[in-house]
């Protein structure tokens, strides 16, 4: 199994593509930590999980506080002994315009798709050092690319200052055995996709190459790749994954 042995902390674990990137991992043999702030959901998936053999812990978690991540990761590097890997791809998006869009919201988006990110790299940056050995990936949007007329501003700068800090932190980290990646899905059969209507939805499929949307699994699939040995000199890259829509 590619990560026997190694521990990992997902946030945005309870649904969607941080759901199927735990379910990955621990298929390949990884314990995960299961960050969200819907515990009901990551009691649920911590119980199917263990059911199967696996190791897997969840913890309830606003990564926009740094004190509450703080201990999030103290309680995870207690619970494996290690942190060997971290997926940031908690996010949220908030929809409207630059005239309605208010000051709250933007603070929102803001910290938890960007302060959030940070807020967990750096709690597990010293755990990662000491090791000698670290995988971050930060799971960022097309939006960050190309700006985003479907969502709020917030949304769109949120991921392009994520992939900015992607970049920074590989430059950063490197020196010391630490990977740090991107990936950067665009229309993936999620809960929000699914609140679309038909229009919406034929519009973005036929806006994409492969002509369907992407399932979670695909998303997990490029963060599996980045985070195991074969993609040991693979660092600041930010992995397209969107059926062609855009090709950068």
């Amino acid at each position: 199994m590619k990560l026997e042995g190694r521990a990992a902390i997902v946030t945005g674990a309870a649904r969607g593509i941080g759901k199927a990137v735990s379910l990955a991992f621990v298929r390949e043999g990884a314990g995960v930590a299961l960050i969200d702030l819907e515990k009901k959901r990551l009691d649920s998936l911590q119980s199917e999980i263990r059911k199967k053999g696996g190791k897997a812990l969840a913890v309830a978690c606003d990564i926009s506080k740094a004190s509450e991540v703080k201990q999030m990761v103290e309680q995870a590097h207690k619970a494996f002994g290690r942190i060997d890997i971290l997926v940031n791809n908690a996010g949220i998006i908030r929809r409207g315009t630059i005239e309605t869009v208010t000051e709250e919201e933007w603070d929102q988006v803001i910290g938890v798709n960007l302060k959030g990110p940070f807020n967990c790299c750096k709690a597990v940056v010293e755990i990662m050092k000491n090791q000698g050995y670290g995988k971050i990936v930060n799971v960022s949007s097309v939006a960050g690319k190309t700006g985003d007329i479907t969502s709020a501003p917030g949304y769109g700068p949120s991921k392009a200052g994520m992939d900015a800090l992607t970049k920074t932190l590989a430059r950063h980290l490197a020196l010391y055995g630490i990977n740090v990646n991107g990936v950067a899905p665009h229309a993936i059969e999620t809960e929000m996709s699914a609140e679309w209507p038909p229009e919406k939805k034929k519009a973005v499929i036929d806006a994409i190459p492969l002509k369907r949307l992407g399932k979670p699994e695909e998303v997990a699939e490029a963060i599996l790749f980045l985070v195991s040995d074969s993609a040991a000199f693979i660092t600041g890259e930010i992995i397209d994954v969107n059926g062609g829509f855009l090709m950068d």
